[in-house]
């Protein structure tokens, strides 16, 4: 690798480049499910329950970090963010992670542990001043229909594989 010197020209922008980055093309979940299908098939052939409990385990996995979908926390204009994220569990940056912790804490049923620093985005528009309907943080940070089914299902099962391990040994 050369050092940069400083006597080159400035790269030139390519046609039509906006500044913004572009994003990785993603794998398609059909190869995932194709994975939880062959699983689903060996468990069957073998009549192996430890199978398909490994295939449940993976599954859960998947649902909670690996699935690839979008933020969907609301925008204080009342909007679902449209940012790619990787998991059920996560937003797409710090002020929406922290509105999801505590849509997933409520779904628990458990007030969220105080913060100590509720984030620039968790206020709601002081001063009324800006002519925009503003959307409270409680509000945004609902889970979807959606969203709440599979974290819920994940989590049962979830709880089922362990039992069906500790029930192995």
């Amino acid at each position: 690798m050369v050092a940069n010197l400083g006597d080159d020209d400035p790269p030139v922008p390519r046609k039509g480049a906006t500044g913004r980055r572009r994003r990785r093309r993603r794998e398609s979940p059909l190869a995932w499910w194709g994975l939880f299908g062959a699983i689903a098939i060996a468990a069957y052939a073998m009549r192996s329950w430890r199978i398909a409990l490994l295939g449940l385990l993976l599954w859960c996995l998947y649902e909670f970090v690996l699935v690839p979908t979008i933020c969907r926390i609301m925008t204080r204009q009342g909007f679902p963010c449209r940012e790619p994220v990787r998991g059920r569990l996560f937003g797409c940056g710090p002020a929406h992670q922290s509105m999801k912790n505590d849509a997933l804490w409520r779904l628990v049923g458990v007030r969220n542990p105080p913060r100590k620093d509720p984030g620039p985005d968790a206020e709601a528009d002081p001063g009324g001043e800006s002519g925009v309907l503003v959307v409270s943080a409680a509000v945004r940070g609902r889970l979807g229909q959606a969203d709440r089914a599979l974290i819920v299902l994940a989590a049962v099962g979830t709880v089922v594989t362990i039992a069906g391990m500790i029930y192995g040994f």
